[in-house]
């Protein structure tokens, strides 16, 4: 078996985990992301420019860039659906900016309301107008191994728009089990069909552990030569297809595992903890992450 000696971690908690989450102060969310810098991450995903009328817990993105203490080597990327919202973005400082297609016609669907081709198209654009302002641009597929509409996905349709986002300009595309439904057979599979047509060093995993099987996912992407990983410091963001169960896998407790393999990847995990204990302080809950309950009880807290 060969794994990675590294793996570079994507910190998507101040986004796509507080997005799904109660609304916490500008502060709170500042503080987080200062906290998370501190740890070692070298890529957090700090806001999202989308309308206020649809996302509201993102509707002080600006403000938080405007805020957070930058630290070099430090990437602080934002999401943007659209032009205007990559413009919001570049006024706003971000690193980096990602757009986000799906693997399921009924998801782009009902979600916004056009075809997955549709959707790509509207990203050109966009594209076009941040690669010329030098900012990289990720890609990310939801639904890659699940529906709640359609149920299982044909890999074949992952791996082609994944390439497409590729062919666009994407540098990198985080494949997304939005649902949480996947597990590891499914995972080899579907990494199977997305690498005949992009390199795996192209390739990011995103795993939502809804049914608890994120991290044996992880494992097995990362047996396929995967080497970055999405995750969510405190497990902050729920599932809203799978109602009460929880959401992306908490990144305390992919790097408790990366630390038990030996894999690198520069991160302190007591300095990742106290962020998580500190946001989750905020949100008036525990964190959803066994590791960071364990750490807690370790300290006699």
């Amino acid at each position: 078996m060969t794994i990675p000696s590294f793996v570079k971690i994507v910190e998507v908690g101040p986004r796509d985990g507080l997005q799904n989450e109660q609304q916490v102060t500008t502060g709170d969310k500042v503080a987080l992301v200062n906290t998370l810098s501190d740890s070692g991450l070298s890529t957090i995903e700090t806001g999202s420019f989308v309308s206020p009328k649809w996302v509201p817990q993102m509707a002080d993105s600006d403000a938080v860039f405007d805020s957070i203490s930058r630290k070099d080597g430090v990437t602080y990327a934002a999401l943007t659906p659209n032009v205007r919202g990559l413009e919001a973005a570049i006024a706003a400082g971000a690193d980096e900016v990602a757009v986000f297609g799906a693997a399921s016609e009924s998801f782009s669907q009902k979600n916004i309301n056009c075809s997955i081709d549709e959707s790509l198209e509207r990203f050109a654009p966009l594209m076009t107008q941040a690669l010329a302002n030098g900012l990289r641009v990720r890609g990310y597929v939801s639904c890659v191994l699940g529906c709640p509409y359609e149920g299982d996905i044909d890999a074949a349709q992952v791996a082609r728009v994944a390439k497409k986002l590729i062919d666009m300009g994407c540098y990198e595309i985080s494949l997304g089990d939005t649902v949480g439904v996947g597990t590891p057979m499914a995972v080899k599979d579907m990494l199977n069909q997305v690498t005949k047509l992009i390199p795996v060093e192209k390739l990011a995993v995103h795993f939502h552990d809804t049914y608890g099987q994120a991290l044996a996912n992880i494992f097995s992407a990362l047996q396929l030569g995967v080497n970055v990983v999405d995750s969510s410091v405190a497990g902050l963001g729920g599932c809203p297809y799978a109602k009460g169960a929880s959401g992306n896998v908490a990144t305390e407790e992919l790097v408790y595992m990366l630390n038990g393999l030996g894999i690198t990847h520069g991160v302190d995990l007591d300095k990742l903890a106290q962020a998580g204990w500190d946001i989750s302080a905020a949100l008036g809950k525990q964190p959803n992450s066994k590791v960071s309950m364990a750490l807690k009880a370790n300290k006699g807290e």
